[in-house]
């Protein structure tokens, strides 16, 4: 049986991360966007990174920002991965040196295949609620009919994922891992407990239920 795995996105305290990490999290994410109301300084990345325990990635998560400042913050923060959220090619997104996802708006008339062969050394494709091109954390969910069966690259299914409907999503895209901020959160980049102990345990019950 395969399980999920989980990146919780828009962490801006360390605590938050450390109990993201306790529940089984995979993966941590740092919104290092300016105009993103969860984004966080290079200090406060670097802080929340040095913090993680082994075997946990720290991702650090960037939109339409110019390559010396994505320099900068790989330079800062040491990331395991970036992600790329707005319209980077591939030539962009490889130049740093860094393994890589790359973020697709699923809001709108995108083609995935195309963009996943446009990018063939991304670590992962992250399939998000928002318009192509714009920023993640929006909450919004979409058609999960459209995502394409047979991409043969792993997939971080996002979109408005909360406790109520990951068990859903699991059992209708098997993606290989799932990506949420705002639906664990009691405010803008402010992680809830209650909320992030019963999303986990939703994971974990909709692996179970998964067919082997």
């Amino acid at each position: 049986m395969m399980r999920t795995r989980v990146k919780i996105c828009g962490v801006t305290r360390v605590e938050d991360a450390l109990l993201a990490c306790e529940l089984g999290a995979d993966a941590i994410g740092m919104v290092m966007t300016p105009t993103s109301p969860r984004c966080v300084s290079i200090e406060q990345a670097r802080a929340i990174r040095t913090a993680l325990p082994a075997f946990v990635d720290a991702v650090v998560l960037t939109h339409g920002l110019p390559p010396e400042r994505v320099r900068e913050i790989i330079d800062g923060v040491q990331p395991d991965l970036v992600q790329f959220h707005g319209l980077e090619d591939a030539t962009f997104c490889e130049s740093f040196g860094v393994r890589y996802l790359k973020a697709l708006g699923m809001a709108g008339d995108l083609d995935v295949r195309a963009v996943v062969a446009g990018h063939p050394h991304a670590a992962g494709f992250v399939l998000d609620g928002h318009p192509p091109g714009q920023q993640g954390g929006q909450g919004r969910t979409f058609d999960w009919s459209r995502i394409p069966r047979d991409l043969g690259q792993p997939i971080l299914l996002a979109g408005g994922l909360n406790p109520g409907n990951v068990g859903d999503a699991i059992r209708v895209v098997r993606p290989w891992a799932v990506d949420l901020a705002s639906g664990v959160e009691s405010a803008p980049g402010i992680k809830d407990a209650v909320k992030l102990r019963a999303f986990f345990a939703a994971v974990s019950a909709a692996d179970a239920k998964a067919d082997p």
